[in-house]
């Protein structure tokens, strides 16, 4: 799984997060993610499957996560950094290791039980 780690000087800096982004007016949650991951790395995402949508209340704002699961094309370049200070792919069951935003952990938690219950 692909992690991306925000950059110091942003909003919850330091802490790692799925890659995504917001849904724009009129435009498709499926859309949305692939013209983020393209924005954002630099490379072309296939949506495969979306996880529960999960909404998290920061203390300045409420966000609603629309996380799918996919893959980078095959014919895609490899992804950058075009926005984060790092990215790392990280096994199941090295999730857990990473300080994520607080939002992606019941993200994270539907994506093991999901695809990896025993990670």
């Amino acid at each position: 799984m692909l992690l991306a780690q925000r950059p110091p000087h942003k909003h919850l800096g330091g802490k790692w997060e799925f890659p995504g982004g917001k849904v724009e007016n009129d435009e498709l949650p499926s859309a949305a993610i692939v013209r983020e991951i393209r924005e954002e790395l630099g490379c072309e995402f296939l949506p495969r499957s979306e996880l529960p949508r999960r909404v998290h209340h920061y203390e300045t704002l409420t966000i609603e996560m629309i996380p799918f699961v996919g893959c980078i094309a095959e014919s895609s370049a490899d992804p950058l950094c075009h926005e984060h200070e790092e990215i790392v792919w990280a096994r199941p069951e090295e999730l857990w290791n990473y300080d994520l935003a607080p939002a992606d952990y019941p993200v994270l938690e539907d994506y093991l039980q999901h695809f990896h219950p025993h990670a």
